[in-house]
């Protein structure tokens, strides 16, 4: 009677402190991140760096796949030079210890050219571009991002050999 009793008694008050807890059956689908950056460029024109700036969306549509358009801006302080460059393209990444998460990415886009010949006359000049780069996407806050990345970029039908500029980018998401 007495080992019923403890039985009884044992099921009823462990039942109490173990509840089953479901583990999660799927991931989010998908994750959109807007961000902005300064950007320090070697233009592979002029002899110094011309710094500016940078906005891009980061769409992550399936576990380590997405698409990342980005616009820069960067202009030289001394004369009428400047790039823009209009971008898109995949990117890959991967999420390590919940917070980091490093990417690499393959664009393809447009990039317009601005610059003074001679100090007489301005061109403004566009050409077709590809750009790859990598990064590190740092989880700072729950919904913001810091943004660490380098990004070689090669200009087609530029004169002479082409244009080859590499930019070093650092930034801030928001993440929804």
């Amino acid at each position: 009677m007495f080992k019923k009793i403890l039985i009884a008694a044992s099921l009823f008050t462990t039942s109490a402190v173990l509840h089953a807890q479901a583990s999660p059956t799927a991931e989010r689908p998908a994750s959109l991140q807007i961000g902005a950056g300064f950007s320090s460029a070697n233009t592979d024109y002029l002899p110094n760096r011309v710094n500016g700036t940078t906005l891009y969306v980061d769409w992550d549509f399936y576990r380590h796949l997405g698409v990342e358009g980005e616009f820069r801006y960067v202009k030289d302080g001394q004369t009428n030079m400047y790039e823009k460059t209009y971008e898109i393209g995949p990117r890959y990444s991967r999420t390590y210890r919940g917070r980091f998460s490093p990417y690499v990415k393959g664009l393809y886009g447009r990039g317009v050219f601005n610059f003074t010949y001679r100090g007489e006359t301005t061109a403004n000049l566009a050409y077709n571009m590809l750009g790859l780069g990598g990064g590190l996407d740092y989880k700072l806050l729950r919904h913001v991002n810091v943004r660490g990345e380098y990004e070689y970029q090669r200009w087609f039908g530029f004169p002479t050999n082409g244009l080859s500029p590499s930019v070093v980018t650092i930034g801030g998401a928001y993440r929804f």
